[in-house]
């Protein structure tokens, strides 16, 4: 039997967010309902819903950052009960058999099912939709565990802001004494900067303005820009969190010798930032690389070093009503932190 669901979608890449009846696939053998508590906005979803990377699947109910509690399981389930508190990411099923599926990269599968915006070739290829709703259906095997005293408010965002972070973090390990640079202080930014200073790294930040500067210090951030040309220190490693167009190669020239500069922040097809060969060539021994959320079995290391580190997104929660007003706050430069929805309290 299929799932009733209730959430608010968007019906064009011009339009307005509305209350949304629809219906999910049945609950299998080893799947779990959750009945969702809370979602956060990504910058993604606000991407995805304009249909600024793609034409958007329409009607859309965005969402990939996802905090709630089990209802249902499936009859083969072993890894959840009702009751359990969990959350659910980027993604909510692959193939389970390829090389990145087998190496806990699952977000790489050629199969992976993105938790909006796309067609769920697991069920008869229909859209998926996410996590503004009120409940979601979903593999045990792409489910991760929240401890029950966790914040489940602050836990939704660590789905997405905190893998994405989190996850090239460590692919560059990250140490005590390494010198971070954080480029962009929004929603992505800001964890970026903690999880760093969690890792004993020294931390630089670049923003736009010094809007947030005494909340960057506070962090425990040393130093702050407003223009990485204002920088004369080398740096080891810099995340790039920008949505929107800029210099790459101003944050290149700031590496140190054998340096990294990860890019995770996604701008709009047309203003996309590029590097050419010369910038790469002059500039050698100096990495580039994109880093894309992270697997299961990473996302659940995030999740259990945030809740023991107490590391959580600055937040602003908010009804389902408030939609349109957060995405015109995150593409007006107005958004302070993470927005968050409360979903119960939306629906009520």
């Amino acid at each position: 039997m299929r799932v009733p669901s209730k959430g608010f979608a968007i019906f064009s890449k011009d339009g307005h967010f509305k209350p949304h009846d629809f219906s999910r696939h049945a609950v299998g053998p080893k799947d779990v309902l959750i009945d969702i508590l809370y979602a956060g906005i990504c910058h993604s979803d606000v991407h995805s819903a304009y249909s600024e990377w793609k034409e958007g699947i329409y009607p859309m109910v965005p969402g990939h950052e996802i905090a709630g509690v089990i209802k249902e399981v499936g009859k083969e389930v072993k890894k959840f009960k009702v009751g359990d508190v969990v959350g659910v990411g980027c993604f909510v099923n692959s193939c389970k058999a390829c090389k990145p599926c087998k190496e806990h990269q699952e977000q790489f599968c050629t199969k992976v099912v993105f938790t909006y915006d796309c067609l769920d070739s697991f069920h008869d290829n229909e859209p998926h939709m996410g996590g503004y709703s009120n409940n979601i259906v979903v593999d045990e095997n792409y489910v991760i565990s929240v401890d029950k005293n966790a914040p489940l408010e602050k836990v939704a965002p660590l789905l997405c802001a905190g893998i994405t972070t989190y996850s090239p973090l460590k692919f560059s390990k990250v140490t005590k004494g390494t010198k971070v640079g954080v480029a962009g202080f929004g929603g992505l930014g800001s964890m970026a900067v903690k999880y760093a200073v969690a890792m004993g790294a020294e931390v630089s930040v670049f923003a736009r303005n010094e809007h947030k500067k005494q909340d960057a210090l506070s962090m425990g951030v040393k130093h702050f820009y407003t223009d990485p040309k204002q920088c004369k220190e080398e740096l080891d490693f810099i995340i790039s969190t920008i949505p929107t167009h800029y210099d790459l190669k101003d944050y290149l020239k700031l590496l140190t010798y054998n340096g990294d500069l990860a890019l995770v922040g996604l701008p709009p097809v047309e203003v996309a930032p590029a590097l050419s060969v010369f910038d790469f060539i002059h500039l050698g021994n100096r990495k580039v690389y994109g880093s894309l959320i992270g697997g299961i079995k990473e996302t659940q290391e995030m999740m259990d070093f945030s809740i023991k580190h107490n590391i959580y997104p600055e937040i602003d929660l908010i009804l389902g009503k408030d939609i349109d007003t957060a995405y015109h706050n995150l593409t007006h430069g107005k958004a302070k932190f993470r927005y968050v929805i409360d979903m119960k309290k939306s629906f009520d």
